[in-house]
């Protein structure tokens, strides 16, 4: 997966074997090892060759589909979606989870609430 995505991301973005191998500071050589799956680059240079193709290295790798560069998302309900949450180490259960996001739904609809006429 990871040497046919960075074939395709480099002749995507118009740089050539030797472009890469420079920024990231290899030979051509051991550059087109990448691509051929030859060789495995370190996790440096797995890093340094996603930022020189504008991309995140869990695209390179193949854990997520999004080329882009993914910003983590600041909504609680989008977090307390994912399955596998925990607090410092400790997985939650599913159990927990709902109990956090019915907390959080009812803090919400508390600030929000109207004000009752007196």
């Amino acid at each position: 997966m990871f040497s046919k995505r960075l074939k395709q991301l480099r002749k995507k973005r118009k740089y050539t074997m030797q472009d890469l191998a420079d920024s990231v500071g290899v030979a051509k050589s051991t550059y087109a090892g990448y691509e051929s799956g030859y060789r495995q680059p370190t996790l440096e240079t797995i890093q340094n060759i996603a930022k020189k193709l504008n991309t995140s290295a869990d695209y390179l790798l193949g854990l997520t589909e999004y080329t882009e560069p993914q910003e983590p998302s600041n909504n609680a309900r989008e977090l307390l979606n994912h399955d596998q949450l925990h607090w410092d180490g400790v997985p939650l259960e599913p159990e927990d989870i709902e109990l956090v996001r019915k907390l959080l739904e009812r803090v919400v609809r508390d600030r929000h609430a109207k004000p009752e006429d007196a």
